[in-house]
C-alpha cells in the first residue's frame, strides 16, 4: 500500500533524492534498515550542513567580529550572512532583531530573565497553555515565584486544542505576558497563535511563541504574526545541535537589560561602569557557537530549496496515511486528534507499556520516542504516564510507515 502512496506523491517531493542528502539514514540498526521516526526530538542533518561544519574548522576557524586578519574576517562574514538568512527565513523586519542562542530553552530563559524580571511584578499574571513543553513552563514558574506573580494555564479539550474562550476570559490588565507553543511536540496541534497574539495585544500583554516544532513544518512570518518574541532550535530544522534563534521586536530588545555579561555585549568597560552594545550583540556575550551558526545557513537553504509548502503538503499525506494504518491496530488509542496538526502521531496501546513498545520497535530498527516528552502536566490531563510518538519528516516514506505498523501488529499479537 505504501508504494502506491509514494507514486502518487512524487510530484510533491522527490523523497528518494532527498534521502540521498542524509548519510545517517543509510544504515542498519539491530540488523534492520533504520526507520527514523523521532524527528520531533531532533531532525537528521543533510550532508551540506555537515560539510559546512568541516569547512569552517578546516578552512577558516577564527574568532569573530574583533579580528582584522583574513580568517577572522571570513568567519565574521559567514556568521553574519547566517543572521541575514534567518531574517529572510522568518520575515523579520530587521536583521538586528535576530539573536543567536543555544536553543529554544535558552531563548525562553533569556526573555524570562530580562523582559520578565524588568516588567513582571507582584500581582501580575503570565499565561501559558496546558500543552507546553517543560522549557515553556519552568522559567515562568521560577519568575512568578520570584516576583509574586501568578501563572495561569489555558485548558484544552479532548482533541488537544486550546479552549480559546477560556483564554479570552483569563486576559485582563494584570496580564503582562502570554507564552504559548506554536505546535505541540506531543500532540502535533497547531495552535491559533495569530488569534492569541491579537487578543493578548488588546490588553497590552507581550507574547512569546515557542516555535521549536513549527519551524520545520510550517511557514513562520514574524511580520504577519506580529508576536513580540519567537524562539526555535535549529537542530529540529535540519541544523546543528546547540544552536537556536530568538526573534524579538526592536523596541523590546532595546529596552531589555543584557542576559549575560562578558565580551561582545559591551561597548566600553571601566571598573566604575560598563556601557552595553547595540542589539543584537547585547545578547550574545562571549565567543558564540560560530561553526554551528555558519552551518545554519545551509540548513535554511535546504528547506527553501524544497519549499515549506511542498514539505507541509507531503508531510500531511504521511500523517493521513499513518493515521489510517495505525487505526487498524487493535487496542491502539490516539492521544491528540486536533483538526490542525503537523506530522506527529502520539498513541498508546491497551495493555502494553509504552517503554516496552519502544524497545521492541527498536529491535526492528524503528526509532520511536516514548515517555512524557517533557510534557508531564499534559500527561496528567490525559491520565497517562506517557505515549509512543512517531514524528515524521520530509525524508520519511510510506513504506517506513508500513514497517512500523507491521511491527506494532506483531507486538500486539505477542501480548495477546
Amino acid at each position: 500500500m505504501g508504494s502506491h502512496y509514494e507514486t502518487l506523491n512524487k510530484d510533491i517531493l522527490d523523497v528518494q533524492k532527498i534521502r540521498e542528502e542524509f548519510p545517517i539514514l543509510h544504515q542498519e540498526v539491530n540488523g534492520k534498515p533504520l526507520v527514523y521516526f523521532d524527528n520531533a526530538a531532533t531532525t537528521q542533518k543533510p550532508i551540506r550542513v555537515i560539510n559546512a561544519l568541516t569547512e569552517y574548522y578546516s578552512g577558516y576557524n577564527a574568532n569573530i567580529h574583533r579580528g582584522i586578519h583574513t580568517l577572522a574576517e571570513k568567519a565574521t562574514s559567514a556568521f553574519e550572512d547566517t543572521r541575514k538568512a534567518v531574517k529572510d527565513f522568518i520575515n523579520a523586519r530587521e536583521v538586528e532583531e535576530v539573536i543567536f542562542t543555544y536553543g529554544t530553552t535558552d531563548g525562553i530563559n533569556l526573555v524570562a530573565s530580562t523582559f520578565g524580571r524588568a516588567n513582571i511584578n507582584e500581582g501580575d499574571e503570565v499565561i501559558i497553555s496546558s500543552m507546553e513543553h517543560h522549557s515553556n513552563i519552568v522559567p515562568w514558574q521560577m519568575l512568578c515565584e520570584e516576583k509574586g506573580a501568578k501563572l495561569k494555564v489555558i485548558p484544552i479539550n479532548e482533541k488537544g486544542e486550546i479552549i480559546f474562550e477560556a483564554f479570552e476570559k483569563m486576559l485582563s490588565e494584570k496580564t503582562k505576558l502570554v507564552s504559548i507553543v506554536h505546535v505541540s511536540n506531543t500532540l502535533g496541534t497547531i495552535n491559533p497563535v495569530k488569534a492569541v497574539v491579537d487578543k493578548a495585544h488588546e490588553y497590552g500583554a507581550a507574547v512569546l511563541i515557542d516555535g521549536a516544532q513549527a519551524s520545520a513544518h510550517i511557514n513562520i512570518d514574524m511580520q504577519a504574526l506580529d508576536c513580540d518574541f519567537y524562539v526555535f532550535s535549529l537542530h529540529k530544522l535540519f541544523g546543528p545541535t546547540g544552536s537556536g534563534i530568538l526573534y524579538g521586536k526592536r523596541s523590546f530588545l532595546e529596552a531589555m537589560p543584557p542576559f549575560r555579561g562578558g565580551g561582545e555585549m559591551i561597548k566600553e568597560v571601566t571598573f566604575e561602569k560598563t556601557t552595553y552594545n547595540d542589539i543584537p550583540y547585547k545578547f550574545e556575550a562571549g565567543t558564540p557557537n560560530i561553526a554551528d551558526v555558519v552551518a545554519i545557513k545551509k540548513a535554511l537553504e535546504f528547506v527553501e530549496e524544497y519549499g515549506k509548502d511542498n514539505i507541509a503538503k507531503y508531510e500531511d499525506e504521511l500523517l493521513r496515511y499513518g493515521n489510517e494504518q495505525l487505526q487498524t491496530i487493535p487496542g491502539l488509542k490516539f492521544i491528540g486528534t486536533a483538526q490542525d496538526r503537523v506530522s506527529v502521531i502520539s498513541f498508546i496501546i491497551e495493555g502494553i507499556h509504552h517503554f516496552d513498545i519502544g524497545m521492541m520497535m527498536d529491535a526492528r530498527g524503528v526509532a520511536l520516542r516514548t515517555g512524557h516528552h517533557c510534557t508531564q502536566p499534559l500527561m496528567d490531563i490525559y491520565n497517562i504516564e506517557g505515549t509512543v510518538r512517531a514524528s515524521l519528516s520530509l525524508y520519511n516514506t510510506f513504506e517506513e510507515i508500513d514497517i512500523m505498523v507491521e511491527g506494532l501488529k506483531n507486538i500486539v499479537e505477542r501480548f495477546k
